[in-house]
């Protein structure tokens, strides 16, 4: 399996403001959510642990951009 291409906040900010149309996945785990001071807009939460069982939850129709500390 070939490696997901990454982006930096940089490139994250700039296509957000760009007004790109994607998903974004917030994959941190539950205790840096709650240490969590922001969050991405419209970010979903997914434990990386049950990703597979939430994937109903992920739209198909769009890119994903998933991040994660």
């Amino acid at each position: 399996m070939s490696e997901a291409p990454r982006i930096t906040v940089q490139e994250l900010k700039k296509r957000m403001a760009a007004g790109e149309d994607f998903t974004v996945i917030d994959v941190r785990n539950p205790n840096a959510w709650a240490e969590a001071n922001t969050v991405i807009p419209g970010a979903i939460r997914l434990s990386s642990d049950k990703i597979e069982e939430s994937l109903s939850k992920i739209p198909k129709n769009k890119p994903v951009v998933a991040y994660c500390t």
